[in-house]
């Protein structure tokens, strides 16, 4: 029988992937500002999810200074595809512009000002392989409404934050609408804001 025992923690946090200079100046801005990122391991795992679906339509809710942004912008530029992302506050959208103008990834985002909700009313006629959740809590059901109206059929929804309360809501639905076949995932994040966190992943049925 084999061993039942498990590595700690510590030894997890070893395995944090590899980042580039821009990255990790973006984790330093993070702590010092206290802004709230995924960081490397989420933002690695967005990144694979992207590549791996295939998917060259990706909408993003809650840009910040476009930290994870960057990670789904990069699987764009692969698959030459675009990133549409969200951001209600102008500084930061125009932080998050700069940033992917660093990175050289600017031809494969548009940066959105305003709402969530707001904005993607605005934008009905489009359609996203990939949508990645991560705004207010509280904004989260009332966004997953137009999360499944735009995600095309087997298109994938990844929600941050799934373990705070607020997002219980959201939780719910997901869980109860045959709409949606998902799983939610309590995980060690290192990096992550905060570090042990929920994320769903949830593929949109029809």
């Amino acid at each position: 029988m084999s061993d039942t025992g498990h590595f700690s923690e510590d030894y997890f946090a070893g395995l944090i992937p590899a980042r580039d200079e821009l990255l990790l100046e973006l984790e330093e801005e993070a702590r010092r500002e206290h802004i709230p990122i995924v960081g490397p391991v989420v933002g690695s795992l967005l990144q694979l999810l992207a590549l791996c679906t295939g998917s060259r339509s990706i909408l993003e809710l809650g840009t910040a200074t476009g930290y994870s942004g960057l990670y789904l912008a990069r699987a764009c530029a692969e698959l030459q595809g675009t990133l549409v992302t969200l951001e209600s506050s102008p500084e930061l959208a125009e932080r998050a512009r700069a940033n992917f103008r660093r990175a050289g990834v600017e031809n494969h985002v548009q940066v959105l000002e305003g709402g969530a909700v707001e904005t993607l009313h605005a934008h009905a006629d489009q359609s996203f392989d990939l949508a990645f959740l991560d705004i207010d809590k509280e904004a989260y059901e009332p966004a997953l409404d137009q999360c499944r109206r735009v995600l095309r059929p087997k298109g994938l929804l990844v929600v941050d934050n799934t373990s705070f309360p607020q997002a219980a809501e959201l939780n719910s639905v997901v869980y109860n609408d045959s709409s949606w076949q998902s799983v939610q995932l309590l995980s060690y994040l290192p990096g992550h804001s905060p570090e042990k966190d929920g994320i769903c992943l949830a593929m949109k049925v029809e």
